[in-house]
């Protein structure tokens, strides 16, 4: 019984140290390659590019993993993605690694040394440019990942799959884009991953934190567009018109009865109108009035539910008026769903690079995010990394205030470098 006893002790040993010698070759290579990461971060950040726009966003990535000797970089996928692959120098399975490289049309307003000045046109109006979702950290910390794993390919128990998205924040209107048309276009098809990890900048959370949601953790993200037609009169001779502006007004009110007469309380859901566009003139009432807005929701059957009542109450205020009304309803991203096998064991991981009380559960967000579409192919992670240094603020996501530390950067290369090594060692 000592004998055998002995004999496990020695043969624990043995798996436990190449572990952690393994685990700390990847911090060397973490601490190694920060400094040009973070300077990647700034110019990515400092020259901030729209989705399906981003050309030299995408030049300086496939730039950098031809300089670190990839041999697999391709290029213009889904108009201007970039896919890297790994092929490391151990058999193991094969995953991928997304980040989203786009940025909004937002007008910088922080007092960053990188801060953008970038301006362009959008919709038809000047806008400022700016990565105000933290997708230049996404960026660059995997272009970390990417170092970190060339320079021990060798060593790699497998094959990485390197995913640069454009167009997350939805491409332009009339254009296709994101990860749809990325998994369209094959990639996952032809490269066939087992499973795929993404992480996203959060606002709020401090640097060091990761905060994660078993199952649903971002909602699907419905668009609408609605456009009510009256009949133009006199600012003076209302009973001459069919007015589209009370139609209007009617119709935003009636839509939040949706959420709190027609869906369990306990069921999660957002309807939201973000623009209202009528009118030319003070004294005139106009012809038509456009409403737009979005729909948040986890479940399909109240997805559902929103969009037939939806329909309904307009129908109705539009026939109580005499009027007529169009109405548009996109559903543009699904659930993110993050694989619950799949979490419980990177939660257990995450806890054993950062700490276990760095690591924590969250709510689900009523935010989207088309990540969902790769989790929807194979058993998908996604997660979130503190990039708020304590004692100082930021403004939210899409926000002109929002900022994300340098600090964050070596944390999130190490959670995800390890996440996905070990992955593909415990395969």
């Amino acid at each position: 019984m000592l004998q055998r006893i002995l004999i496990a002790f020695v043969a624990l040993g043995a798996g436990v140290a190449p572990a952690a010698a393994q685990s700390a070759r990847i911090d060397a290579e973490v601490e190694r390659v920060i400094a040009r990461i973070t300077e990647l971060r700034h110019r990515i950040h400092e020259y901030p590019e729209l989705g399906n726009r981003e050309f030299e966003t995408a030049r300086l990535v496939a730039d950098h993993l031809r300089g670190l000797g990839f041999d697999d970089v391709r290029t213009g996928v889904a108009h201007t993605g970039v896919v890297a692959v790994l092929q490391g120098g151990r058999p193991g399975p094969v995953v991928a690694v997304r980040a989203d490289m786009d940025a909004l049309p937002v007008t910088e307003d922080t007092d960053l040394p990188f801060a953008s000045t970038v301006r362009t046109t959008y919709l038809g109006q000047e806008v400022g440019v700016m990565h105000a979702c933290g997708h230049d950290v996404h960026v660059a910390v995997q272009l970390g990942v990417a170092s970190v794993f060339k320079a021990l390919q060798a060593e790699l128990p497998g094959t990485v799959v390197f995913l640069f998205q454009p167009a997350e924040e939805g491409p332009p209107p009339g254009e296709e884009g994101g990860a749809a048309l990325m998994l369209d276009e094959g990639v996952f098809e032809e490269l066939q991953p087992e499973a795929v990890f993404g992480l996203h900048a959060r606002a709020g959370l401090d640097v060091g934190g990761i905060e994660y949601t078993p199952g649903g953790a971002l909602a699907a993200v419905d668009h609408f567009r609605i456009t009510l037609r009256g009949e133009q009169a006199h600012g003076a001779a209302p009973h001459l018109s069919v007015d589209p502006v009370v139609m209007a007004a009617q119709t935003i009110t009636a839509l939040q009865t949706i959420r709190s007469r027609n869906l369990s309380p306990l069921a999660p859901s957002v309807v939201t109108v973000g623009i209202v566009r009528g009118g030319t003139r003070f004294n005139i009432i106009p012809g038509e009035v456009h409403l737009e807005g979005t729909v948040r929701t986890y479940d399909p059957e109240v997805q559902d539910t929103v969009e037939r009542r939806m329909r309904e109450i307009v129908d109705g205020i539009a026939r109580a008026a005499g009027g007529t009304f169009e109405l548009e309803y996109d559903r543009i991203t699904p659930v993110v769903l993050n694989d619950r096998e799949l979490t419980a064991w990177a939660a257990r991981t995450l806890g054993g690079v950062v700490g276990a009380d760095r690591v924590s559960l969250a709510d689900p967000w009523m935010a989207g995010e088309d990540f969902s579409y790769f989790a929807n192919e194979v058993p998908g992670f996604f997660y979130f990394l503190g990039t708020q240094k304590p004692g100082t603020t930021s403004g939210g996501h899409h926000s002109p205030t929002f900022r994300a530390d340098d600090a964050a950067l070596p944390v999130g290369v190490r959670a995800m470098a390890h996440l996905v090594w070990r992955y593909l060692e415990d395969r």
